[in-house]
């Protein structure tokens, strides 16, 4: 007799980093995500599911989040990140780039997923000084034809498409995806 596999195992907690918990529409986007999780035979974790205590100051409240955050990385199998440019072009979100090498350090796989594949200095580089590509600050725009800093293109398994394509890939590699 065979069991189903949902009763022989839990299926893979998945962490949701980036930027779109700042969206106005968080809760709902966060809720969606979930449910590509779900079809996908993966449980999504979302940065805001532990529900921020009442009455917290500012400071405190951070460090809430933080340490709220950093218990879901810990606990999951694996990271999906959003590291679209956010706040200025060929930048991913700062606290999901910490997110990602964080789960690095500890030995988790990390997707993370673009619409742009586009070279980081195509899409950074405001200026040309003979080789060299410069920003709009004047910092020189690496250029090793990545889509994004070395540090995440190397380490992170990169989709090109939006979550539901990077959870496919998720889902594939995990031995999840539906049957």
């Amino acid at each position: 007799m065979q069991v189903a596999r949902s009763a022989t195992r839990k299926s893979p907690q998945i962490y949701l980093a980036g930027f779109d918990v700042f969206r106005p529409d968080a809760a709902a986007h966060g809720e969606q995500l979930k449910a590509l999780c779900i079809e996908r035979g993966l449980t999504g974790l979302y940065p805001s599911d532990g529900g921020l205590p009442a009455g917290l100051d500012a400071q405190v409240a951070a460090r809430w989040i933080c340490d709220a955050n950093l218990a879901l990385i810990r606990a999951a199998d694996a990271v999906m990140a959003n590291l679209n440019d956010f706040r200025g072009a060929g930048e991913p979100d700062a606290g999901t780039a910490f997110e990602v090498g964080f789960a690095i350090a500890l030995g988790k796989r990390v997707w993370g997923y673009r619409s742009d594949g586009r070279p980081l200095v195509a899409r950074a580089a405001v200026r040309m000084d003979a080789e060299t590509a410069f920003c709009s600050r004047g910092f020189v725009v690496e250029d090793f034809g990545l889509p994004l800093n070395l540090m995440l293109a190397c380490t992170v398994e990169l989709v090109i498409g939006d979550a539901a394509g990077c959870l496919d890939a998720i889902s594939e590699a995990l031995g999840t995806a539906p049957r």
